[in-house]
């Protein structure tokens, strides 16, 4: 296949929740700030894909990390994927990303990292990015709160092709 006809995507989720991150704030010199952390354990994930060469995006929010949610994942990756171009689909190795009961779409290879490195898939950055923009220092009511902030950050991020762009390249995973 000629790389050309080819598109690199990068695929993860994170859970998002009521026991959230807690991160630095600003506060006036001498004072200790306090953080409201909340022990509930309500929480949502978001499935998220970025193709950084052509700054697409594909996300989705789910209340579990499964196979059923994975294979939601792929087909709005597939629909996302440019007509005609097969997606070369990097994933960790979660049970959920590799399993057999996947319908793959006809368009979507998957390639699994290397075990225990995380720090090659450029999403762990953009689910940092928004843990300390977005999810960090707060309390969510309930399920529909967090979904409702899941969403609003993701379509954010993906309003912002510069930034999938610079955040998620990786010269390794180039095909020039």
């Amino acid at each position: 296949m000629d790389v050309k006809q080819v598109e690199v995507w990068f695929q993860d989720e994170a859970r998002v929740g009521q026991r959230g991150t807690v991160s630095r704030i600003w506060a006036r010199k001498g004072t200790r700030p306090r953080i409201v952390q909340q022990q509930q354990f309500t929480a949502a994930y978001i499935f998220g894909a970025v193709c950084p060469e052509n700054s697409k995006t594909a996300g989705l929010i789910m209340p579990k990390a499964n196979t059923e949610g994975m294979q939601q994942h792929l087909d709005i990756i597939s629909a996302a994927v440019t007509l005609d171009k097969q997606a070369l689909l990097i994933v960790d190795r979660a049970a959920w990303h590799l399993t057999a009961k996947l319908d793959m779409p006809a368009n979507i290879t998957i390639m699994p990292l290397p075990p225990y490195s995380p720090e090659l898939n450029p999403v762990e950055q953009i689910w940092q990015q928004l843990r300390r923009t977005d999810f960090s220092n707060r309390c969510f009511e309930n399920y529909n709160e967090i979904v409702e902030v899941c969403c609003q950050a993701w379509n954010i991020f993906a309003k912002y092709p510069e930034a999938i762009h610079s955040l998620c390249s990786r010269q390794w995973a180039s095909l020039e």
